[in-house]
């Protein structure tokens, strides 16, 4: 118990931040992510480095720029995540606005696999969807059992989704998905070269999972892109129209249309695209590493 007391201290603390109207909220984590892109040597190394490779005819300034301001909408994020956990839903709708709807909504039998790529405004998404379906999606469990509680029960709250864990491996999704649970996925971080091909990423190969394609293959699922953007007065939520034709002639060329999908909306809003991961970790065999 006194080994989780800071936690505690920590859960009570973000509980009084989601009383705190948006602009302060959103003033304080301004200066979390300042403060976090001056002392986060190894993020910083990280975000620059990616928009290195993504971006390589921008200059060196105008990628410090982007990286600053990604330190601040992804620190703010963080802090907005409260509201998902605690604020009312009166106050949610407000604050995270949710447009194509319908799209989600489609009564034909197929399954359908929600696709939502790395931006910091995911969580604000996954919230805003699950108030309008019993979705499934893929829950990593803490090792701070407390956090782990505040984690579980914010993706509950609204409606009992069907959390997995990655380890339960695809038959668990497919099983949700034809139970009706629409998929709430998130395609591009890097897992490793176990499961993953190479694909490009603004021309840069990088290990991609290649779910999408087989889930859809196995289900005759629809794709419907999620795209989740911070706007200084909330958050827009769209859900797109479904794709048409996917999948295509292989898993490797789904799996690349899926990239530069992702490229297309990254450019909508490059600053909101979460380069504190390591995107470009794992390389083809000979390739030589990018990060330190």
């Amino acid at each position: 118990m006194l080994k989780l007391f800071p936690t505690y201290v920590l859960v009570g603390f973000l509980w009084c931040l989601h009383w705190l109207p948006l602009p302060v909220l959103r003033f304080l984590g301004a200066g979390l992510g300042r403060l976090l892109y001056r002392l986060g040597r190894e993020r910083r190394h990280v975000a620059l480095t990616n928009l290195r490779l993504c971006f390589p005819d921008k200059t060196e300034a105008e990628r410090e720029q982007i990286a600053r301001r990604h330190f601040v909408v992804f620190a703010q994020a963080v802090l907005d995540r409260t509201l998902g956990w605690w604020a009312s839903r009166e106050r949610i709708e407000r604050l995270i606005r949710i447009s194509g709807v319908e799209h989600m909504m489609v009564r034909d039998g197929r399954p359908v696999v929600l696709l939502t790529p790395h931006f910091v405004g995911l969580d604000a998404g996954g919230t805003a969807v699950s108030m309008h379906i019993v979705g499934c999606s893929v829950f990593s469990s803490q090792k701070n059992p407390v956090l782990n509680k505040l984690l579980y029960d914010g993706r509950m709250r609204f409606n009992p989704a069907v959390l997995l864990s990655r380890q339960d491996g695809m038959r668990k999704i497919v099983k949700a998905m034809k139970d009706g649970h629409q998929f709430y996925y998130l395609p591009d971080m890097d897992f490793g070269p176990k499961e993953s091909i190479f694909a490009p990423f603004f021309g840069v190969q990088a290990a991609t999972i290649p779910a999408l394609s087989r889930l859809v293959r196995l289900t005759n699922a629809r794709v419907v892109p999620v795209i989740c953007r911070q706007v200084p007065d909330g958050y827009e939520i769209e859900v797109q129209p479904p794709w048409e034709d996917f999948p295509g002639e292989s898993v490797e060329a789904d799996t690349a249309f899926m990239n530069r999908f992702i490229e297309t909306q990254v450019l909508r809003m490059p600053e909101q695209y979460f380069w504190l991961h390591k995107r470009f970790k794992t390389r083809p065999p000979g390739e030589q590493r990018f990060y330190k």
